[in-house]
């Protein structure tokens, strides 16, 4: 018995492989944000003692530089430059009068962000908003610069009341809750680095290849499964364009990826696959499947009426790229018909 070979099938493994992945993954966030407290708090002391003697550019010049050469003699590998010490006299000042929240966030964030978010000039509000994203997401400085750059602060997230899904009506109520803390109206992908217009598979091989950056845009619990996943029922083949798992919700996640505005009949599509998903993947102690629609842009009265009736849980979420939604979509409108009319000329040839 001691030796009996234990074996599973390759998707019970993967999982296995994933959730030691995550929990490897969270360890490594949680002793980051370790070291970003430890250095900030010490960053944050140096600032105070130097704003408490009154040292400015003007007449602590000289002090604060002989101070620096005779701490790197004694710390060596700490960035202590007259830079950085007059940095961290600036951190102390920004934040010394701000509410506690502010302060416990901005000590868990890298040295570097922090430098980044102080010279943007922004108010409390907005820093603590930044400082909440970076810390829950685990954004690199690039990621932050381009949020702030888009000024995502400034984009008011729906309530649950006004999101666009059927969760309230297809859920139960403590799940349907969840669900709209998870789930939110607006995505940004501008971490995908888009520059010019491209196709949904296009975008979808671009989300795979980023699925860590991903997953973070979509917040913490999700765990990446498959793109283009099958499902071959009664003789035909159905492919999700992304498949993820919730371990909060216990719940599959289809993601059903649009490039342009949402159209009615993607709810009726999405419903279709969620039911599939329910029968042929969905374990006994899972919850049902949850369908999310991401489309370029929404209108809400029209997404309202098209998950009216819908049995499945189902929503419709919008997301930023970097270039303008309108001169994407008509870039796509006017490749297709070129699309169309290169056919349509070799059915002639034939």
């Amino acid at each position: 018995m001691g030796n009996e070979i234990i074996k599973i099938h390759d998707s019970e493994y993967n999982e296995i492989l994933l959730r030691c992945v995550a929990v490897i993954n969270n360890a490594r966030k949680m002793l980051a944000q370790q070291v970003a407290s430890i250095a900030s708090n010490t960053y944050w002391e140096i600032g105070k003692l130097l704003h408490e003697r009154k040292l400015d550019s003007k007449h602590g010049s000289s002090v604060v530089k002989r101070l620096s050469i005779d701490l790197k003699e004694q710390f060596p590998d700490i960035g202590l430059s007259p830079r950085n010490l007059w940095d961290m006299k600036r951190f102390y000042e920004r934040y010394k009068d701000s509410e506690a929240k502010l302060r416990r966030c901005v000590a868990l964030l890298p040295w570097k962000h922090n430098m980044l978010i102080i010279g943007k000039g922004l108010d409390d509000k907005a820093s603590l908003y930044y400082a909440e994203e970076d810390i829950a997401k685990g954004w690199n400085r690039d990621l932050l610069l381009n949020a702030i750059k888009m000024e995502m602060h400034k984009k008011i997230r729906c309530s649950a009341a006004e999101i666009e899904n059927n969760f309230t009506n297809t859920l139960p109520t403590v799940q349907a809750e969840y669900a709209n803390e998870v789930f939110r109206s607006t995505y940004n992908l501008g971490f995908l680095g888009v520059t010019q217009p491209i196709l949904e598979l296009e975008l979808e091989r671009r989300l795979v290849d980023k699925v860590k950056q991903f997953l973070l845009e979509l917040g913490k619990g999700f765990t990446y499964i498959g793109n283009q996943w099958e499902l071959e029922y009664n003789g035909k083949t159905s492919r999700v364009d992304l498949l993820l798992y919730h371990r909060g919700l216990r719940s599959l996640v289809a993601i059903d990826l649009k490039i342009g505005a949402f159209k009615p009949e993607y709810a009726g599509k999405m419903n279709y696959y969620l039911s599939l998903l329910d029968r042929l993947e969905r374990q006994p102690d899972e919850n049902r499947s949850i369908g999310i629609i991401l489309c370029a842009e929404k209108d809400r009265v029209e997404v309202e009426l098209a998950l009216e009736d819908m049995g499945k849980p189902i929503g419709v979420a919008d997301y930023q790229l970097l270039i303008p939604k309108d001169d994407l979509q008509k870039v796509i409108t006017d490749e297709m018909k070129q699309f169309d009319m290169n056919n349509c000329v070799k059915e002639d040839e034939e």
